[in-house]
């Protein structure tokens, strides 16, 4: 199983991945030109794309999904709520035939790839994430929730790679140029995980296994991706001290353009 970023934050996310023959993508925050031009970059295309799943229907992870679905014909996963809004966005009208609904902790098979979506704590209509599972390789996402719970934890648990949101710093959310009150949505339970959280959640998930922490949905304005890479390398760092276990190779994921193909 191999996976990738092609684009990440509140401009836009996608994440391709690739279980066995079996290539999805996980969201489609970003044009479809994007979305090809960064398959391009690591050779792969549109056509081979079985489905988009998508995590919940804020416009920077489905701004692509209509057009991937008019244009490219990939199915759509979603939970209800999720799909509702994707309808309810496009004035051009998608193809309800392509749309399939999911349902939280219940595990569906593409393909080759095994993918779980659970549910998650973020302001959106019925968000969630997912785990995907290929063989005994496994890759656990966790962005756009304001906490993390034993629940979360339990999906996540023995991934060999982890795509996890590290949305903020809170000094610098607080001290920014952002309205009051949206801060306190960013920091709220149904906001973004700070790095220092995110560096909790890793830590708490770290077995021998985890081999790659992907960092991803780094705010532009409220977070630097050295600050991000630095406080959950030390916090991971000293985790995996105390434990007696390797440190994972911890990488950034780009705002805009694609990150390298990492293979679990």
């Amino acid at each position: 199983m191999k996976f990738c970023s092609l684009a990440s934050g509140s401009s836009g996310n996608c994440l391709y991945l690739k279980a066995g023959d079996t290539a999805v993508l996980i969201d489609a925050g970003i044009t479809c030109k994007k979305i090809c031009e960064g398959l391009e970059n690591i050779g792969e295309s549109l056509c081979n794309i079985k489905a988009c799943f998508v995590t919940h229907d804020h416009s920077d992870h489905i701004k692509g999904v209509p057009v991937l679905m008019r244009k490219f014909r990939i199915p759509v996963y979603a939970t209800a709520g999720t799909l509702t809004a994707i309808a309810l966005s496009d004035k051009l009208g998608v193809p309800r035939e392509l749309m399939y609904e999911l349902v939280p902790d219940r595990e569906v098979t593409l393909g080759d790839a095994n993918i779980t979506p659970y549910r998650i704590s973020h302001d959106a209509a019925d968000p969630v994430c997912y785990t995907i599972r290929h063989g005994d390789k496994k890759l656990g996402m966790a962005t756009d929730l304001g906490e993390y719970t034993d629940y979360t934890l339990l999906h996540l648990a023995d991934s060999n790679a982890l795509y996890v949101e590290a949305n903020h710093n809170k000094n610098m959310l607080m001290m920014g140029a952002y309205p009051y009150q949206l801060k306190l949505r960013i920091d709220s339970p149904l906001g973004h995980l700070s790095n220092e959280a995110c560096g909790d959640m890793v830590a708490s998930l770290l077995t021998p296994r985890l081999k790659t922490v992907m960092l991803a949905h780094i705010s532009a304005d409220n977070n630097f991706t050295e600050l991000a890479f630095q406080t959950v390398s030390q916090i991971v760092g000293e985790a995996a001290s105390r434990k007696g276990y390797e440190i994972p190779k911890i990488v950034v994921a780009d705002r805009f353009c694609n990150t390298d193909i990492f293979e679990i």
